[in-house]
């Protein structure tokens, strides 16, 4: 209805100025053909302009279709670039609805292209920021322009640059750790050796020592190797340190021993001498490994050495003395004879000496003395197996079989106590390069005639033994012929009337006592290993015998 109302008033109009124009021709006096000529020019313009507004219109329609097909193509680029899996479907309308209906999904979509662009640009920010920390780039911590693919802004690369973030951010955490602890270190080190803390930590970098607002802790590749070797020269200063002041410590205690140095004297060295038997951890008192202890410490020793050359004669016989009993303690004979003035020089170093050959020569000093122990016994068990009256209820004989049980198993082991014995022997002299000398005599000697002799002894029992068994025999055979016994004695009688009860005399019989400077010489040696004949003294049980 309105727009055949616009139509009628635009007809109306344009007959009104048609009237007009031919009251104007007619005034003129135009004639015909001019008059056709000027509408038909008329009605050609009319056309044109009708033309010229439907092109424009057909343009718009184009663009609108333009339009609506960027803006579902930017749609399906922006999904694919968000990882966006919901698909969009255009409404159904005329073009302008269309376009409304695309317009707020589009919207959105750049919304959240602007959004995640923003955290990618963050988490890159962020992982510029600490690779520059760890690669010492310090221009780029607080200047980082981070680059952002927008072609991919997908929630799973999202993911995957935050896990990057997260390990460098666990990385500068562990470094700074690092740091941290490295820094702790110098510090207790300068503290022991009362070095200048901030110069030694500034000269690795500033940052260790002032970090202000805005400024970290350095650390780079750089920063944590220069830490770790300042760290391990600190300990190896400190570990040359505490053996010097150990060192110094040690001569200190020998001079105040030597020198009887008042104990009120030796107090004022108390912080060196606790640091003796330290190990380099255990040491963590405040200045206690400065220099001004150690040159403190050295000019004493000095001074102290000084007092103790002016008392050389009284220190050396002193000296000497220790060394002589610390080599007859061991067995080793020492020459006596030396030169004052360079014993003074060589005691120490002397007395060093003996004592590591003494624990050199304890293990088998040790053995020595369980062998000269059992041989001892074995001589002793010897004589009392051949006393008659042994079994006899006197005083003492309880203990003297409580003592000859004992013995029994010190002899059983005897064999592999000299086997053992020789062996460590031999293997002594092969890593020393010399003999073993025991009160000057040679020790592997001893035992292989100690070892021989011990044979011997037992080949006479075992004669012994077999003499008795032919004269028992002897004695049966001839109380079958003869029909008589002999007369039986009581038991614990002998045939000489001896009634001692107890451990009888024993003689030495090739014992390492004997051998050892203990008594005895070469003829008792060789008259020891005639053993008489005595049947009724050697008991049936002995366990030497058993084991022949």
């Amino acid at each position: 209805m309105r727009a055949a109302s616009s139509q009628s008033h635009s007809q109306t109009t344009c007959g009104t100025l048609l009237q007009e124009l031919q009251k104007i021709w007619d005034e003129i006096g135009e004639n015909d053909s001019e008059r056709d000529r000027m509408l038909l020019e008329l009605e050609q313009e009319c056309l044109d302009i009708y033309r010229r507004k439907v092109e424009n219109t057909r343009k718009y329609k184009s663009d609108l279709y333009q339009t609506l097909a960027e803006g579902e193509a930017e749609i399906a680029r922006l999904m694919s670039t968000l990882g966006e899996r919901a698909s969009f479907t255009r409404a159904k309308g005329t073009l302008r609805e269309q376009l409304s209906s695309v317009k707020p999904t589009l919207d959105d979509l750049r919304l959240k292209k602007l959004q995640r662009v923003k955290e990618f640009s963050d988490i890159e920010s962020q992982i510029i920021r600490i690779c520059a920390e760890i690669a010492g780039n310090d221009q780029f911590i607080n200047n980082a322009e981070p680059q952002v693919d927008e072609q991919d802004l997908t929630v799973q690369r999202l993911a995957e640059r935050k896990s990057h973030l997260e390990e460098l951010q666990n990385e500068k955490a562990l470094r700074l750790q690092k740091v941290n602890s490295h820094i702790s270190a110098i510090h207790e080190l300068s503290v022991v050796m009362s070095l200048d803390f901030r110069s030694t930590v500034d000269e690795v970098h500033p940052s260790l020592v002032d970090h202000g607002y805005g400024q970290l802790k350095s650390i780079s590749n750089d920063t944590l190797a220069k830490l770790t070797g300042v760290v391990k020269s600190l300990k190896q200063e400190k570990q040359r340190r505490l053996q010097k002041i150990q060192d110094l410590g040690s001569a200190l205690m020998e001079l105040w021993s030597l020198l009887d140095t008042p104990t009120i004297e030796q107090k004022k060295f108390e912080n060196v001498t606790s640091l003796i038997s330290s190990s380099v951890d255990e040491v963590s008192r405040s200045g206690s490994l400065s220099l001004d202890v150690l040159e403190r410490t050295e000019i004493e020793v000095e001074q102290l050495n000084t007092l103790k050359a002016s008392k050389m004669r009284e220190l050396v016989l002193k000296r000497q003395t220790e060394l002589e009993e610390i080599y007859r303690g061991v067995h080793v004979d020492v020459d006596s004879k030396v030169d004052m003035s360079e014993m003074l020089f060589r005691m120490d170093d002397q007395i060093r000496q003996a004592k590591e050959e003494a624990q050199n020569r304890k293990d088998i000093l040790d053995r020595v003395e369980k062998w000269k122990h059992a041989s001892e016994e074995e001589i002793w068990l010897d004589g009392y197996e051949k006393d008659d009256n042994r079994y006899c209820a006197g005083r003492g004989g309880h203990k003297n079989l409580k003592r000859a049980e004992k013995a029994r198993t010190l002899v059983g082991k005897i064999p592999s106590l000299v086997e053992s014995l020789i062996t460590k022997v031999k293997a002594w002299e092969v890593e020393k390069g010399m003999t073993f000398l025991y009160d000057k005599e040679p020790l592997l000697h001893q035992l292989e005639e100690y070892t021989l002799q011990r044979q011997q002894r037992e080949e006479e029992k075992r004669r012994t033994r077999e003499q008795k068994k032919l004269q028992e025999q002897l004695a049966t055979e001839k109380e079958a012929l003869y029909g008589s016994k002999p007369n039986k004695k009581p038991l614990g009688q002998s045939t000489n009337n001896n009634t001692m009860v107890g451990t009888p005399n024993t003689r030495r019989i090739g014992t390492p006592s004997g051998r050892l400077g203990i008594s005895g010489s070469k003829e008792r040696r060789d008259s020891a290993r005639v053993i008489p004949v005595n049947f009724v003294a050697l008991a049936k049980d002995d366990p030497v015998s058993r084991g022949t």
